[in-house]
């Protein structure tokens, strides 16, 4: 018997995190510094996002590449365990797993990335076909994956031919410029950026926007015209929808007392993925996304305080 298709899949990286707490920033010179903590932990944005929806009891699957060394043993171990589908993922015979290394001072945090086996190889799939079938397609770290967003504008229309709909998450682009958007806006369902982000989006795409340095609203409603519905994650002050037509939704969330936010973000996507492949309207999909991400908050590591379904729903009710 055929098993049904995924809720969703994700074509994203998939590394360890070493997240470093205390007195992080370097100080050269043959310095010596004493850190209050050191922890390998499950990293890589869809890896992140693909452990959340399992966690929220997403039918989902992971297509990255690792390398044939313990860090790719580690982190397959731990999607496994969450009950993540890692039968997609490759082993790269020329790079290891990718590596990030996050120095979290309480407040803000600073991350250096070895991308490894992330993108040293064309992906071993050019149509739906070669995926695993699933009703949603969720992209994640396009500018951390080159040979990846090369291939989308050949795979995103087939993919929603054949009845998918999909979200980009493209995080930030580490050179500021947002190259390469125009090409893919048009092929996604739903673009979910940050606030840093969409400001910077909005400004690549039409410099002279209003707004596009500033105002929330109008950044996204820039990007929204370009095709997609734009779910800006805005950290504390919760999230915001805007669509092509100029509707716009907001949800404020609840105040955390955070221990980190990494992958608060990727936890966010989880959230909101989930409740769209439940059937639910784009409102009820903000609060799970804006519930589910600041819950993740509570722990150190991008996955490490992920809620499950229960806690998340016992959240949503708590809201005043």
């Amino acid at each position: 018997m055929t098993p049904p298709p995924l809720d969703v899949l994700i074509l994203g990286d998939l590394n360890p995190d070493l997240v470093l707490t205390g007195d992080v920033v370097p100080r050269f010179g043959q310095a010596e510094q004493l850190l209050d903590g050191a922890d390998l932990l499950l990293g890589g944005s869809g890896a992140i996002t693909a452990h959340g929806l399992a966690r929220l009891g997403a039918r989902v699957a992971l297509v990255a590449q690792v390398g044939p060394d313990a860090f790719g043993d580690l982190v397959l171990d731990i999607l496994r365990a969450a009950g993540v589908d890692v039968t997609p993922v490759t082993r790269s015979a020329s790079a290891g797993t990718g590596l990030s290394v996050i120095l979290s001072d309480g407040d803000s945090r600073s991350t250096l990335t070895y991308l490894g086996a992330i993108d040293a190889a064309p992906p071993p799939w050019s149509r739906p076909s070669d995926l695993p079938p699933a009703r949603h397609l969720h992209v994640s770290s396009y500018y951390l994956q080159p040979q990846v967003a090369a291939a989308l504008p050949t795979l995103l229309p087939l993919a929603r031919a054949g009845g998918m709909t999909v979200s980009l998450d493209t995080n930030l682009d580490p050179t500021g410029a947002f190259a390469g958007l125009p090409e893919v806006l048009g092929l996604v369902d739903y673009l979910l950026p940050n606030a840093t982000e969409v400001r910077g989006m909005a400004a690549a795409l039409d410099p002279t926007a209003p707004g596009a340095h500033g105002d929330l609203v109008t950044a996204a409603a820039t990007v929204a015209a370009h095709g997609p519905t734009v779910v800006v994650k805005d950290g504390a002050a919760g999230a915001l929808l805007v669509r092509r037509d100029g509707t716009v939704r907001r949800d404020p969330g609840r105040p955390v007392r955070a221990v980190d936010t990494t992958g608060a973000g990727d936890t966010f996507d989880a959230g909101f993925l989930a409740a769209l492949a439940r059937g639910l309207g784009e409102a009820e999909a903000l609060a799970w996304g804006t519930a589910a991400g600041r819950l993740a908050t509570r722990a150190l590591g991008g996955t490490t305080a992920q809620p499950t379904l229960a806690e998340l729903l016992d959240d949503l009710a708590a809201r005043p």
